[in-house]
């Protein structure tokens, strides 16, 4: 029983940890072009 008080505070540590990651990613819009990198796969750039 003694575990979950440790367990149950880094629990809810990670959670706020990722939720305020996701929020930057929102934030800094890492979102925002999604078929750019899809369509970029196609593009041929030979710098040789």
């Amino acid at each position: 029983m003694s575990v979950l008080l440790y367990i149950i505070p880094l629990a809810l540590f990670l959670g706020l940890f990722w939720l305020a990651g996701f929020i930057w990613s929102l934030k800094t819009g890492q979102y925002e072009d999604l078929e750019g990198a899809a369509r970029r796969i196609f593009l041929d750039e030979d710098d040789h």
